[in-house]
């Protein structure tokens, strides 16, 4: 049976009442200065478990805030969930007032019907964060854990492990990885920004050309051709390709 206006009027007081037994923080947070620093909320998109992470960065330092995850295990309805992650996301906005969101895309090895479910949970965060003038950032996972451990193959105990040491944390693990993974999207972002506002402040010399600030070692410089943008630039770049 289809949905009417009515029931749909109505998810949006089902996801304030579930939150409450639902939406739970594996640590304490912290308080933070203002002090020029920007807050960066990260998400691990999920309709079962739904990971978020926040840090403060400010200069060189990365200070935790908060982090755990949006349980959407006891609910069936796929449309609620995606109502419920909205709500989420807008509650987070609100208690922490975060400048951006740095969110992990959906890994392409999944199976098409797990793709589409994660696509619309992320597409829901998205959205969410740009309605209240967020800017957004995607990364994939092998970035994040290129970022943080230094390996794009590395497990989640291991981005685990590293985020606590990076970020200075103690106490037990998070009880699920999705949590500390969002942690892993946030810390990811605030080591590009880091990067970019390093290659800003230290020119390159003259004649030297600046890396790009990807974070993941991209190079522009002499022995690498531009991508051809066309067919007909290819060809013009390779006349030796066709006979």
């Amino acid at each position: 049976m289809g949905r009417t206006r009515a029931d749909f009027r109505t998810l949006n007081e089902d996801a304030q009442t579930a939150r409450k037994y639902d939406t739970y923080s594996d640590m304490t947070p912290i308080d933070r200065n203002d002090n020029a620093s920007k807050t960066i909320l990260g998400i691990d998109p999920g309709t079962l478990l739904m990971g978020f992470g926040l840090v403060e960065a400010c200069g060189s330092r990365i200070t935790y805030i908060d982090m755990g995850v949006l349980d959407l295990r006891r609910e069936d309805d796929p449309l609620v969930k995606l109502n419920r992650i909205q709500a989420e996301v807008n509650r987070l906005i609100d208690r922490h007032r975060p400048d951006a969101l740095a969110i992990e895309s959906p890994f392409y090895g999944k199976n098409p019907q797990s793709l589409i479910k994660l696509g619309r949970a992320q597409g829901v965060a998205i959205a969410a964060a740009m309605a209240r003038g967020l800017r957004v950032f995607e990364y994939a996972p092998l970035r994040i854990k290129q970022s943080i451990t230094g390996n794009g193959n590395a497990s989640k105990e291991q981005v685990c492990q590293m985020l606590y040491r990076i970020l200075n944390l103690g106490g037990d693990r998070p009880k699920h990885f999705d949590a500390s993974d969002a942690l892993g999207a946030a810390v990811c972002h605030a080591l590009q920004n880091r990067f970019e506002d390093l290659a800003q402040a230290c020119p390159a010399p003259d004649g030297i050309k600046q890396l790009r600030a990807t974070g993941v070692g991209h190079k522009a410089g002499a022995g690498h051709k531009k991508k051809p943008s066309s067919w007909e630039s290819f060809l013009n770049q390779h006349p030796d390709r066709v006979k």
